[in-house]
C-alpha cells in the first residue's frame, strides 16, 4: 500500500480505505482459520510431520502482519473522529 498522510485524504476516501481494511481483516481471519484446520487435519491423518507445521507458520506470518491493519484502522478512526465525521 502506498504511503499517504491521513490528513490529506477526504472523508470519503478515509471511509473507503477503512472498509478495505475491514475486508482485509476478515480475509486474514478466514485464511488463518483455514490453515489451522489444515494443520489439525494433517496432524490427525498423518501424525506430526514437517508438513503439519508449514500451515501454522503461514498463519503466524498472517497474524503478525495483520497487526499493522489494526493500527492503521485505529488511526483512521481517530482522524474521522477529529473531523467530527458522522456516518449515517
Amino acid at each position: 500500500m502506498k504511503s499517504y498522510c491521513l490528513k490529506e485524504l477526504s472523508d470519503l476516501e478515509l471511509v473507503q480505505r477503512l472498509r478495505k481494511i475491514k475486508n482485509n481483516i476478515i480475509i486474514d481471519a478466514s485464511i488463518v482459520g483455514f490453515t489451522i484446520g489444515i494443520a489439525i487435519y494433517g496432524a490427525v491423518k498423518n501424525g506430526l510431520e514437517i508438513f503439519t507445521f508449514l500451515p501454522l507458520i503461514l498463519a503466524y506470518v498472517i497474524i503478525k502482519n495483520s497487526g499493522n491493519n489494526k493500527i492503521l484502522e485505529k488511526e483512521m478512526r481517530k482522524e474521522l473522529d477529529s473531523r467530527n465525521f458522522c456516518k449515517h
